[in-house]
């Protein structure tokens, strides 16, 4: 039997959910909650290693995912194994992000937002899209996908969605005090980001959650916008 999560982070590729809202699943874990991760593509391009073969590249992001999470806390990592640069928005698609939302039956589900604009990855603006339709409507009414609560898997009521990468955000968490495992689980893609101290990874995020949090009374903050779903 799935075991609830109360929080579900739904991230377009491996390293996501840590630019996004790793400082505050550091916090949500220690007050106890559960969190997964579902990761929806397999990261298969994400290399300037001309040399790097696609499906070498997988299994090491899939282990770097993996390690961050266990940094972080996270109780378990699903992997949707879509190929890099290729989610659309389709029934399947949506169905399976249905399925596992109904099984692990979050109250908050965090994810990409799909509205900003410009230059903005757009498997990010799919996942995000596609999250959004998920929770609602289809998760929540049983008359979606029959043959899921024919096979035991019921409806379920989201109460919040938090997106990341908002042009306008309203929500914001402390993470002064996660920042550095943060960095640490961001590191652990080392595919992906550098660990040489000059390279300035490391201020130059110091400066981007500084500035989030500039109108609170902490020092650094994740920014969401934040959707509470009242029916």
């Amino acid at each position: 039997m799935t075991k609830q999560a109360q929080v579900m982070v739904i991230a377009p590729h491996p390293d996501d959910a840590e630019f996004g809202v790793a400082g505050t699943v550091v916090q949500w874990v220690r007050e106890g909650k559960d969190v997964i991760y579902v990761i929806c593509t397999n990261g298969d391009k994400g290399t300037s290693d001309i040399n790097m073969k696609p499906d070498v590249l997988v299994k090491i992001r899939e282990q770097e995912q993996l390690a961050a999470a266990k940094l972080l806390g996270v109780r378990e990592v699903i992997f949707l194994r879509y190929p890099d640069q290729s989610l659309e928005d389709t029934p399947e698609f949506r169905k399976e992000l249905v399925r596992l939302i109904r099984m692990y039956k979050p109250d908050t589900v965090v994810s990409a937002d799909p509205y900003r604009r410009y230059l903005w990855h757009r498997d990010h603006r799919i996942t995000g899209r596609v999250v959004l339709d998920a929770i609602f409507p289809y998760a929540r009414d049983y008359l979606s996908y029959p043959d899921l609560y024919e096979k035991g898997i019921y409806p379920h009521k989201v109460k919040e969605v938090l997106l990341w990468g908002s042009e306008e955000p309203n929500y914001y968490c402390n993470i002064t005090d996660t920042f550095d495992i943060k960095i640490a689980a961001l590191l652990a893609h080392k595919s992906q980001i550098s660990s040489d101290p000059s390279s300035g990874f490391r201020e130059r995020l110091w400066e981007r959650y500084k500035i989030f949090a500039k109108d609170e009374d902490y020092e650094l903050a994740e920014a969401f916008y934040r959707i509470e779903i009242l029916r």
